[in-house]
């Protein structure tokens, strides 16, 4: 039987920049002024046809994270009087005082990233999408936060994770914080990664977006041959692009 790779892909960014709007319009081809804010991790599974091989592409629409999960490396849990003096860190973080599965002992999966369902698969993805507002210099600063707590907590693997930064509500462009350029700039020369801007509202450059990410996560050879899928599988899915 024939087999489809799969390419697993993460999209984060803060709430209302357009992330579930994005993902929306790439898979269902539509677009909703209403707005209702990504409570849980919501997954799409469509089908893509790219330079005539076929994909699996689980896209995951992350709600926002107060942090990007670390490794089980990095991860301290206070113990003892340690942990009745911790109240500064109390006050962002809860102390689950419960064991961890056995699973979980001695891998790299943090007791953080298995608890809060947000979390899960971000460090195993092919890709990121880090969607800002063009017209919000605030959800610009949370992408550049991501960014750097991702290459920090990925750091060391040995496929390159390609990441795109997308500058969404091009329709809006009277009102943007400041120019394409000074921000292309800055994303491709100083944090090397990909920089694009669209309207989800208008469907402008959604598919070049993800045919850009899914190129560059295919080149890097980042899939999950364990999920590989049938040919016959894929096609049976709700959604199927050609691009």
């Amino acid at each position: 039987m024939d087999m489809v790779e799969t390419l697993k892909v993460a999209v984060l960014g803060a709430p209302g920049v357009g992330k579930t709007a994005i993902i929306r319009q790439f898979v269902n081809h539509d677009f909703s002024e209403a707005y209702s804010p990504t409570i849980s991790q919501d997954v799409y599974r469509p089908s893509v046809i790219l330079n005539g091989a076929m994909f699996d592409v689980k896209i995951m629409d992350v709600p926002k994270l107060s942090s990007f999960p670390v490794t089980s490396s990095q991860e301290v849990t206070p113990r003892g009087s340690e942990a009745q003096h911790s109240k500064a860190a109390s006050a962002s973080h809860t102390c689950l005082l419960v064991a961890a599965p056995a699973w979980l002992v001695g891998s790299a999966i943090s007791f953080h990233e298995w608890s809060d369902m947000k979390c899960r698969g971000l460090r195993d993805t092919c890709a990121y999408i880090l969607v800002y507002d063009i017209c919000s210099l605030e959800s610009f600063e949370y992408v550049k936060t991501l960014r750097l707590q991702i290459m920090e907590n990925r750091a060391g693997l040995p496929n390159e994770m390609p990441i795109i930064v997308v500058g969404n509500k091009r329709d809006l462009q009277k009102h943007r914080f400041t120019s394409r350029h000074t921000v292309s700039l800055l994303v491709k020369k100083s944090w090397k990664c990909g920089y694009i801007e669209c309207s989800a509202k208008y469907n402008w450059h959604i598919v070049l977006l993800f045919k850009e990410l899914l190129l560059s996560a295919a080149a890097s050879g980042c899939k999950n041959n364990h999920s590989s899928t049938g040919l016959q599988g894929a096609l049976q899915r709700n959604s199927c692009c050609i691009m």
